[in-house]
């Protein structure tokens, strides 16, 4: 009597709440047994609700914004010798404010670290597996931010930028090979982001923002079809990231600015 097949094996990373969390849980209900990861300790107890019947999760605690997280991750996430069918590559973080005359340099480049060089040092160590394989997905969290300038948080703008543009630059390099590679682009979510960030007083921070369950399915639909990209949430992301592409740069920036502005949340707004 032959055995079961095993489910497939995917990595989820920023899995301890937010969009990282429900994507995880996306996969561990749709088949997956997974991997997850964060810097954080509420990882463990992420991993734990996330278990579906017949599940396996395994929690790594790394800290990705360091070369030995990134390779630890790694490492522990193959250990098994069992392949990584799917990778959401999602971990992020945002700092808001003046990069001038108010933001931290030390939290932007750690910024860098994280939604930056660890996606590239992750995927670099993933794909080569997965092409070698001929099969394989990965899933990049970039942002509508993605699509234009980001005045008063310039840097996580720029870094979301970077995702998007390296996702589609990567899906094309690989386009023969079986593996394929997608860009989520999620608008202002339901998550610990903006606290975290500083921008709770911003027009955005304080607005309306998208369900995190909602995004994380439309991601994962995205990566099982293998889309190239999906703007995820409302309506009005979509047609943001539309008219981002015939908007001027410096319109687009000043509109940014309006929503990301400090003390912006107090000013008259139509969308309360």
């Amino acid at each position: 009597m032959s055995s079961p097949t095993p489910r497939p094996l995917a990595l989820v990373t920023g899995a301890s709440s937010g969009i990282g969390y429900e994507l995880a849980r996306q996969f561990a209900h749709n088949g997956f047994d997974l991997v997850v990861t964060a810097e954080d300790e509420g990882i463990e107890e992420a991993a734990d609700s996330i278990r579906e019947p017949g599940a396996q999760v395994t929690a790594v605690r790394a800290d990705l914004t360091e070369f030995a997280g990134v390779e630890e991750l790694y490492a522990r996430a193959t250990a098994s010798g069992r392949p990584l069918e799917a990778v959401a590559i999602n971990a992020g973080v945002g700092v808001g404010g003046d990069f001038a005359r108010h933001t931290d340099l030390a939290a932007e480049l750690k910024l860098i670290d994280l939604n930056v060089t660890s996606s590239v040092h992750l995927a670099k160590r993933v794909l080569a597996d997965m092409v070698g394989r001929g099969r394989g997905r990965v899933l990049f969290t970039s942002s509508v931010a993605a699509t234009m300038p980001g005045p008063f948080e310039a840097v996580y703008a720029a870094s979301k930028a970077f995702l998007f543009s390296f996702s589609e630059a990567l899906r094309e390099e690989l386009k023969d090979t079986g593996v394929t590679v997608t860009a989520l682009l999620p608008g202002p979510t339901d998550t610990d982001f903006f606290r975290r960030a500083g921008m709770l007083d911003t027009r955005v921070g304080a607005g309306r923002k998208d369900d995190p369950a909602q995004v994380a399915e439309q991601g994962f639909k995205a990566l099982m079809a293998g889309d190239d990209h999906v703007v995820a949430g409302s309506v009005k992301n979509r047609v943001q990231s539309v008219t981002a592409k015939v908007t001027p740069e410096t319109a687009k920036a000043r509109m940014h600015r309006t929503l990301a502005e400090p003390g912006s949340a107090h000013e008259d707004r139509d969308d309360t």
